[in-house]
């Protein structure tokens, strides 16, 4: 059955977006979003299940990831292994899945005119699955494949060793991925049949009712809803809860330690890690943007702007990760230079100067009106994306956000609450910190391994007064909030220009320069892109030369940086790269104050100096 013309009309769309939405409720309670998209070459679709390996079975790690696997290989309706893969390669599509904590997302695009069989072989997953004793037998072995490569990923290996170092009853902590021993040694030593509990997990938990499904067509919104009435009304509905980990990952066992790990690449790098509130029961207040947004920021005066004039630090970013509806943490993550890492004290120091910083300032409104100008206009004037990207970009938050923030989500703050912002601010105390060290340098300094992935590491206890005592021998730097941001565009009206040029039209020459312009003829939307190729006689002369001028190039964005992030910020993006006759700087963004980006661009290169030296 499909809501009523009321409720379609809910859904909050950008201001730009010229496709058509509509959701609908299928009898057996699947909830789908349609999306119409006339211009559209590619089709796609997206289907949620609300599950995810926070429900594997002790002793049987991976068995969510294992059943993502198993589905893409028949149906009952199509027996022929790997049809379905084959088929929407054979019609220029691609297909991928993932399994994440609370969820399973499938998803496919493939060109228009095959769509509807591509919709019809994808149905079947969810309906009559074939789950093969030969296929399982060969999908054990290529998750166990999978986890071999991961082995190698410090991005992997350190995010199980966060989850290890959590408490053991909690579902955050499980391994999640599954491998050989997972999946085949270790239940046959049990005596159990993998076989038998994949099918047993897919008819618990695979149910019409927590499954949410966005489909991305180029037939009308009435075309598309027949097709997937027809398509998806026989996936049996059970009724099944949607499941929820009540409670606390990290004890206070697990909180204020720091954690030195060996990584498996050479670098080092510092996460520190606070449990906090889940962001999602105050997405209108966006605490945790607005926080991220401060302490992640890299103009003049940010923490990132002292790291790396110290020379500690060659990034900074963040914000919430790991989040569900129960638990959440906020992670401020720096990748450090071998200066850094022998000042790792005052670096965390310096961290927790500039939240005190934060404290003491109160919570600014001007920020998170800046803030929440950015996002509205961000999400108002966004470029269209892949459908693929798009419609899995979407159907994992349908469980979570009411249908008419499903394309909006999170990505747009409104609600400014000081109380909201301070509750998760005072968080981010030294009470319940999580401090993980990560350095190849640490090989021979520990005394425990995590258990799946071999990660070397040992644990320290740290107190308050000892982080007070770093605060207080950090160095004595002017940390301070972000100016204005004078970047932020107010004027997105277009000029009324019927007579558009067809080609590029040349505004003026000299014997310097020559200046072209080319109006947009297509998308009619608030944006230019500008182009500077900067002629150097000598940049390709010689080995040498080549060299020289991408140390320049790279210099010239480092120096840069500090103004420009702030433009960046506002959605106006600039880049500058080596070319073959010298270097090019590319500026792209709101039209309204893009040219205050250009002049001061241009003003700062042509009077930027630099030395380099070779030893």
């Amino acid at each position: 059955m499909a809501v009523g013309k009321e409720e379609v009309e809910e859904i909050v769309k950008a201001r730009t977006d010229k496709r058509e939405y509509r959701r609908i409720v299928l009898p057996n309670s699947l909830e789908v979003l349609l999306i119409s998209d006339p211009d559209t070459d590619k089709c796609a679709a997206s289907m949620d299940v609300s599950v995810g390996y926070f429900s594997d079975p002790d002793g049987l790690e991976g068995l969510a990831h294992f059943l993502e696997h198993m589905l893409f290989y028949a149906s009952e309706k199509y027996p022929l292994e790997d049809s379905y893969s084959k088929y929407i390669i054979e019609h220029g599509g691609s297909t991928n899945a993932y399994t994440s904590s609370e969820h399973t997302n499938y998803h496919f695009d493939i060109n228009a005119d095959a769509f509807e069989e591509a919709l019809d072989r994808f149905a079947q997953f969810f309906i009559n699955p074939l789950m093969s004793a030969d296929a399982t037998m060969r999908e054990i072995k290529a998750v166990d494949s999978e986890n071999q490569k991961n082995l190698l990923s410090d991005g992997w290996r350190m995010y199980q060793l966060q989850k290890h170092l959590s408490a053991a009853d909690h579902p955050f902590h499980k391994f999640s991925t599954g491998n050989w021993d997972t999946l085949e040694v270790r239940p046959k030593a049990k005596g159990l049949d993998t076989r038998s509990e994949l099918i047993k997990f897919y008819e618990e938990y695979y149910s019409a009712n927590v499954m949410h499904l966005v489909i991305y067509g180029k037939e009308n919104l009435d075309k598309i809803q027949g097709l997937v009435e027809d398509k998806f009304k026989e996936i049996r509905n059970i009724d099944r809860n949607c499941l929820r980990f009540a409670g606390e990952p990290c004890t206070s066992e697990h909180l204020q330690i720091l954690v030195r790990a060996v990584r498996i690449k050479e670098g080092h790098a510092l996460r520190v890690v606070w449990p906090i509130t889940p962001e999602i029961h105050h997405y209108k207040e966006g605490p945790c943007r607005y926080l991220g947004h401060l302490i992640g920021h890299e103009g003049e005066g940010s923490l990132y702007s002292i790291l790396k004039t110290l020379g500690w630090a060659t990034g900074l970013s963040a914000g919430e990760g790991d989040s569900s509806l129960d638990f959440s943490f906020f992670t401020v993550y720096i990748v450090l230079t071998d200066a850094g890492h022998e000042h790792m004290q005052d670096i965390v120091g310096l961290l927790f100067k500039y939240i005190s910083l934060l404290q003491q300032s109160g919570i600014c409104k001007w920020i998170f009106d800046e803030l929440s100008a950015v996002c509205e206009t961000a999400f108002h004037y966004q470029d269209k994306i892949q459908p693929i990207n798009y419609v899995v970009s979407i159907s994992p938050n349908m469980q979570k956000y009411p249908p008419k923030d499903w394309l909006v989500r999170s990505s747009s703050p409104s609600n400014f609450s000081t109380d909201i912002i301070q509750m998760v601010l005072n968080k981010l105390s030294p009470n319940n910190v999580r401090i993980f060290w990560e350095s190849k340098k640490f090989e021979g300094q520990t005394n425990m391994v995590e258990p799946w992935y071999g990660t070397a590491y040992s644990i320290e206890r740290i107190t308050g007064s000892m982080i007070q005592e770093w605060i207080v021998s950090s160095p004595n730097k002017n940390l301070h909030l972000p100016a204005p941001n004078v970047f932020i565009p107010t004027d997105l009206s277009l000029k009324n220009d019927h007579e558009k040029a067809k080609y590029p039209v040349l505004l003026r020459k000299s014997l310097y320069s020559t200046l072209w312009h080319k109006p947009d003829t297509m998308f009619s939307t608030p944006k230019a892109l500008v182009k500077i190729d900067f002629t150097c006689p000598h940049a390709s002369d010689s080995p040498e030369a080549e060299v020289l001028t991408n140390i320049f190039t790279q210099l010239l964005m480092d120096y840069l940086n500090e103004f420009a992030y702030y433009a960046q910020v506002a959605g106006l993006n600039y880049g500058i790269r080596h070319t073959n006759s010298g270097f090019q700087v590319i500026l792209v963004g709101y039209n309204h104050k893009l040219r205050i980006l250009l002049e001061t661009v241009v003003e700062k290169i042509t009077s930027f100096e630099v030395n380099v030296r070779f030893p």
